[in-house]
């Protein structure tokens, strides 16, 4: 029963956080083509990169959009994403999420920042790319008194659309959360979608997974391990002992873990400090994804916290797949199809580890000595609710009361030995069930297998193989591996092969290669057709038609299109294709007519329906138009078309004040966002109706700063006024497209193509026309289409830097010609000297080709001032100090920083401060001043905390604890040296390559080695060095790749590395390190060179040379 005053109020307001403010975005296009980012693909084009975070925070403005009842407070920001901020429990004053009082950014997200706390959604990918960016937000009053908050974003670089609609219902503690995913492009899209709740955490938290989870997952299910009580290793922690890793505190390092499965609709997280928690419920048909993060409860963990709060101390990740289940782990969205979905947030408290929940009531149920603990909380108030507690022939409990989210109910009832027989169940007054549970009897649970990667293609057997593993390449986002291998395989094998010619055109067409698909969708359609001219499937006839159409051959399009429509899967997207076509014809009854059938395959396709309001005011049918608008308007509040086609109907009528009053909101919707004008624009351009698309975008140049026009807007309207005839008129704004000094314009949509060839056919001395087709050729990986452009552009503007550094980018990681690459980058640093990006990268160009220290050093010393602006250049500035050997000029520079951590700098500056301390303290060894040496190592084993990284628990210091113990001994103290050398021989067993941040470095087992010696082990020392040997000699000739399942792989942000010569350089250090601890060291001089003859800035080696000579 709902309390009579129960009522929701909802409001915006302006509210002054504190903030630590974030750099500009940066002007060099991010080809990122081989960066892992959470098991998938970390490309960011078009999307700018962020790279930097100030150290004073400030106050700054946001707008919160608040949701309140008598049980709960939301708060939202649209300009952060959609995140939710803040849910407060008002009845207990319980935060359920983790509230952040600071904005305080780190630059762990796909495009730069990302902040903790709140709950985030993760869509099309994990995590967002506008994770950190504004959204657009409505708010929605409904008749039942609920009230809805809707945030909306179009993804700019698949062009998919994501809606959450947030609504509070009066008398109901619980949030609701519709999730709207709709895809309004031509092609299928992949997506997936993560809400990610943090909560506050410490020594008493506990993650509740629901009681059939066995078996959890790592990120893309390359390990497993049992749950919640783990016995093995799990992210290189020994678990072997039994540890409960459902408990926050016993949980040393960052860790992940994604339930296996379960039946049940619910996961979340108690307190059991404070007697309180959340819950997450959802149908786990469609939601099955429950997944805990944290950065681990150590000092690496602590530093995170430090990291990214100021006062609200650690959290933990909660977080929810919907469609998804692991990460990555991608669904397929159709073209035009759109998939909805509810998820709810809520509180509880007093009842512990939930057992089951529902949206209504959760139920925890423990036995101890036959004595069971029964505990129910209620959403809502339930009056003369029913609780009843029975087993196989016999009630233990039966009864009736009120139940409500302010009083939990608890009792202890004494039953016979049946735990297992027993079932709880709760009921409202009308006997409806509210929430059910009965035990799960605990038997031995088979543990799933890891996944395996996918074999090269020449390895796979069939084509149905190859088929099967290009199309998950694509569908899963894959960083390293390419579907083309596998389907150019397949076709090789088979030319004729179906499913291969239509998946591999669809991939050209993605790829703006308009003419080639056609080939592979025509031999497809060929193959389809041996034995009778109608398919069972119509998709190569409908990819045909966007190939053909692409192309502007509008006439065979049309035919392919129609054939497609004799299949019922394409007949919402075929005959929505047609009716496009009608309109290019001005035959807009015939478009009506197929647009109809496009509807009623699709009653929720929103561009489908757009388009007929369009032509029903084309056809002058003013109030159908409009009735059909505000319908559409109920689907999707915050669809541009619609509102555009509703003022475009009331100016039509003339009636101009309420079509002031329309468009005044779709403008505060759009938020003078390029993008979304460019999106809506194009929603008119594709069935021709270029007046209404040119109005569009004429509407965004007259709202914008001249400076902040992005220019596709005039390349777009040169382009349609091309097509409608308009001469003159293109190249007028063609020209404004190429005085416009804007430097966040990165083209990556199929559409974008035409309107740039355009631009560069009537005016082609618009050097910008060219530099920005070339973006977009590189980033659909056509390279030798965008080196064309890139020199184009350099050769009508000689002076643009950006141009110069795209191209240099060619010719190293594709062209492989490192002269040109080179001379290229080197131009553009001069023509811009004020860019420190560029200089990063002209510095690792520099380190890649093998220029000397000293050189390298003097280049970065004559900018010190770009060094100073960037952590990734100033460690790399300390880097080289120390191999020069200044190791206390490189700990000053260190000492004087507050570094913020960064995606590819876990453990560099750690990993300078240690090397500067240790070398230090040789050199106090050497001249036998051991206590100062003592001092430097132990330093060396603790981060101070500007270094912005914490110490990760496997890290077994073997280096520091022998030179400890060589301390210790020269000072005479046998027994504490002693200690420290067997300190020394802990750790890895066998060598391996150091790849991830949490990798301990294959020479720690030299030091190891070197200990043993010491404790007078000449046998197990000999092991350890030969170890090495054997580990050098046996994998110097391997052909390295990038691991199948890599999570995080960012050391691949710039140049492509060449993996068998790093591997090489690997091998040959471990062989002299082998060596040198068996005393051969003319042997190990002769290894370490061979190994700083393929990198020079090899530290290991130049450390160790120094031994052995």
């Amino acid at each position: 029963m709902m309390n009579d005053n129960a009522v929701v109020k909802m409001w915006e307001e302006e509210v002054e956080i504190p903030t630590y403010p974030i750099g500009k975005p940066n002007k060099n296009p991010m080809f990122l083509e081989k960066r892992v980012y959470q098991g998938s693909s970390g490309k960011v084009y078009p999307y700018p990169v962020i790279d930097k975070i100030y150290d004073e925070k400030v106050m700054k403005k946001y707008k919160i959009v608040c949701l309140e009842n008598e049980y709960l407070l939301i708060e939202i920001m649209p300009e952060l994403g959609g995140r939710i901020y803040r849910a407060l429990d008002k009845t207990n004053n319980y935060d359920f999420i983790y509230y952040n009082r600071v904005i305080k950014p780190a630059l762990v997200g796909l495009a730069g920042p990302w902040i903790s706390g709140g709950i985030e959604f993760n869509w099309p990918q994990h995590h967002r790319p506008n994770t950190f960016g504004p959204v657009e937000y409505y708010l929605k009053e409904n008749e039942d008194g609920s009230k809805t908050v809707w945030v909306s974003e179009i993804d700019k670089m698949y062009g998919t659309k994501g809606m959450a609609g947030f609504t509070l219902y009066p008398g109901k503690a619980y949030l609701e959360i519709k999730g709207q995913l709709y895809n309004r492009t031509e092609f299928p899209q992949t997506f997936l979608w993560w809400a990610n709740p943090a909560v506050a955490v410490n020594d008493d938290y506990q993650s509740v997974f629901p009681p059939d989870v066995h078996a959890v997952f790592d990120h893309g299910k390359r390990d497993v391990s049992r749950f919640p009580i783990a016995t093995g290793e799990y992210y290189k922690i020994d678990y072997s002992k039994g540890v409960d890793i459902s408990r926050y505190k016993n949980i040393p390092v960052p860790t992940s873990y994604m339930a296996y499965r379960s039946d049940f609709d619910f996961v979340g997280g108690y307190d059991h400090s404070k007697k309180a928690g959340i819950l997450h419920i959802a149908d786990h048909h469609v939601s099955p994804g429950k997944k805990q993060w944290t950065w681990g409860n150590g000092d690496f963990g602590k530093a995170w916290e430090r990291n990214l709060t100021d006062e609200d101390g650690p959290y933990i990740e909660l977080m929810t797949g919907v469609y998804t289940d692991n990460q990555p782990d991608f669904s397929w969205l159709m073209p035009g199809e759109e998939k909805t979905f509810k998820q709810y947030f809520m509180p509880y408290k007093e009842i512990g580890i939930v057992k089951n929940a529902t949206i209504n009531a959760a139920v925890n149920l423990e036995v101890k000595d036959n004595k069971v603990y029964v505990d129910v909380y209620a959403t809502q108030v339930f009056d003369n609710a029913t609780i009843k507690l029975e087993g196989v022939n016999k009630i233990y409990l039966n009864t009736t009361m009120n139940l409500s989210p302010v009083k939990p109910y608890s009792n202890v009832v004494d039953v016979d030995d049946e735990y297992y027989n027993l079932k709880i169940t709760v009921y409202d007054n009308l006997g409806n069930l509210l929430v059910s549970y009965k035990p799960i009897k605990e038997e031995i649970e088979k543990i799933p297998d890891p996944a395996k990667a996918i074999p090269e293609p020449a390895e796979l057997k069939t084509n149905e193989a190859l088929y099967l593993a290009g199309l998950h390449l694509e569908q899963y986002r894959h960083a390293t591996y390419e579907p083309d291998d596998y389907y150019l395989e397949g076709l090789k094998r088979d030319p004729d092969d179906i499913r291969i010619n239509n998946a591999y055109g669809l991939l050209l067409l993605r790829r703006g290669k308009f003419e080639e698909s056609e080939k592979y969708f025509r031999r497809a359609i060929k193959s389809i057709t041996r034995h009778n001219p109608n398919p069972y499937d119509g998709e190569p006839y409908y990819n045909l038609g966007l190939s053909l159409k692409f192309q502007g051959k509008f006439d065979s399009a049309y035919d392919a299109f129609y054939k497609s429509t004799w299949n019922n899967a394409w007949q919402n997207s075929g005959y929505f294709a047609l009716a496009q076509i009608a309109c290019e014809k001005r035959n807009y009854c015939l478009a009506l007519d197929f647009i109809e059938k496009s509807i009623i395959k699709n009653y929720h396709d929103i561009k489908a329906r757009n388009l007929k309001t369009a032509i029903l005011r084309k056809l002058g049918r003013l109030d159908e138009a409009k009735n059909y608008a505000y319908e559409t308007q109920k689907i999707d509040l915050l669809d541009f078309g619609n509102r555009n086609e509703l003022y475009l109907v009331s100016m039509q009528n003339r009636e101009n004040e309420e079509a002031e009053i329309i468009l005044n909101e779709l403008n505060r919707i759009m938020r003078d966002d390029a993008y979304n004008y460019i999106n809506l624009a194009l929603d008119y351009a594709n069935a021709y109706l270029y007046d209404e698309a040119i109005e569009v975008l004429k509407r965004y140049v007259s709202n914008i700063d001249e400076d902040n026009v992005n220019p596709m807007a005039y390349y777009y309207i040169s382009y349609f006024e091309a097509q409608k005839g308009n001469n003159d008129k293109a190249l007028d704004y063609a020209k404004k497209a190429a005085s416009v000094k804007y430097s966040y314009c990165f083209p990556n949509k199929i559409e974008d193509i035409k309107a740039l060839k355009n631009a560069i056919e009537i005016n082609p001395d618009d050097s910008f026309a060219y530099y920005y087709l070339g973006m977009l050729w590189y980033d659909k990986k056509q390279y030798e289409d965008a080196k064309w452009c890139f020199e184009k552009s350099i050769e009508k503007n000689p002076s643009f830097p950006t141009a110069h550094r795209n191209l240099a980018l060619y010719y190293y990681n594709k062209a492989h010609d490192h002269e040109k690459a080179l001379k290229h980058l080197e131009r553009a640093f001069e023509l811009d000297k004020k860019d420190s990006r560029v200089l990063l990268e002209l510095d690792q160009l520099y380190k890649k080709l093998g220029y000397d220290v000293d050189f390298r050093l003097k280049n970065l010393e004559d900018n010190i001032e770009l060094v100073e602006e960037r952590d990734d250049l100033y460690i790399e500035y300390i880097t080289l100090i120390n191999q020069k050997g200044e190791f206390d000029r490189a700990l000053k520079l260190l000492e004087v920083r507050k570094f913020h951590p960064w995606e590819g700098g876990e453990g560099k500056v750690t990993g300078q401060y240690v090397l500067s301390h240790v070398e230090i303290a040789k050199r106090y060894i050497e001249n036998g001043e051991y206590k100062n040496a003592i001092e430097e190592l132990a330093k060396a084993k603790v981060y101070p905390e500007n270094l912005g990284e914490g110490k990760l628990i496997i890290a077994h210091d073997n280096n520091i604890n022998y030179y400890l113990g060589c301390c210790y001994e020269g000072l005479g103290e046998k027994v504490k040296a002693r200690e420290y050398f067997e300190e020394a021989t802990m750790g890895m067993e066998e060598p391996a390559g150091a790849m991830y941040y949490n990798d301990q470095p294959a020479d720690m087992i030299f030091y190891q080695g070197l200990a043993y010696l010491k404790l007078g082990n000449d046998d197990k020392a000999k092991s350890k060095f030969n170890k090495l040997l054997t580990y050098g000699e046996k994998h110097i000739f391997d052909d390295v790749k990038i691991d199948y399942f890599a999570v995080s792989l960012p050391d691949f942000l710039i140049f492509d590395e060449d993996l068998n010569k790093k591997n090489q350089a690997f091998c040959y250090y471990l062989i002299g390190l082998g060596h040198l601890g068996l005393g051969n060291k003319d042997d190990a001089v002769k290894y370490f060179k061979k190994t700083l003859e393929i990198d020079k800035n090899h530290m290991g080696a130049l450390i160790h040379i120094k031994l052995a000579e």
